[in-house]
């Protein structure tokens, strides 16, 4: 069974009249311990990191596992 390919980014050529696109943002890391806030959950602890693809954090009264890219979560 053959997976779809993902769409590869183009590459800028030094001939093109147009600007290259910006930089990737960096990726978000996350380490045991880190206080850090969520648009839903509100403000909570790292508590566990899964590699770099998720982490568990303690919101109080909940623990939620939050997988990359971390959309709604920032560290204070």
């Amino acid at each position: 069974m053959m997976k779809p390919s993902r769409a590869a980014r183009r590459r800028h050529l030094p001939t093109s009249p147009f600007k290259p696109p910006p930089p990737a943002p960096p990726a978000k890391e996350f380490v045991l311990e880190d206080q850090v806030t969520h648009d839903k959950y509100g403000l909570g602890r790292v508590i566990e990191v899964e590699g770099g693809y998720a982490v568990l954090v303690d919101f109080g009264e909940r623990k939620v596992r939050i997988t990359a890219p971390y959309a709604k979560l920032f560290k204070l």
